[in-house]
């Protein structure tokens, strides 16, 4: 389980073009959170970093909120604000976060 701080990081509307491209006609925002797992902050351990992405999509008659969770990707917080600027810049879905981040973690080794 674990105790988690989230905390806001940024969010982006999908582009209109590439919306069109694939036949969609309402906006999509996405929304990114980088957490901490409170759990393994002590003086011995360093915090472990997950993000949180929610895809929140304004179809005309209501609205369907996702949303994806990857508690740990890494106990750096630079290479976790890394991968989130990634994200955000991509415009990243949950649907498709972990295959971006084992991608991300392939190339850096």
């Amino acid at each position: 389980r674990g105790i988690f701080l989230k905390t806001f990081f940024g969010s982006v509307f999908i582009e209109k073009e590439k919306l069109e491209e694939a036949g969609i006609k309402y906006p999509i925002k996405l929304e990114y959170y980088k957490q901490i797992n409170e759990d393994e902050i002590s003086t011995y351990q360093r915090p472990k970093y997950g993000i949180e992405i929610i895809k929140t999509e304004y179809k005309p008659n209501y609205t369907k909120v996702e949303n994806k969770r990857i508690k740990y990707i890494t106990n750096d917080e630079i290479e976790a604000n890394e991968i989130l600027n990634i994200f955000r810049t991509n415009q990243v879905t949950p649907i498709n976060s972990e295959e971006v981040i084992v991608d991300l973690f392939r190339k850096k080794f």
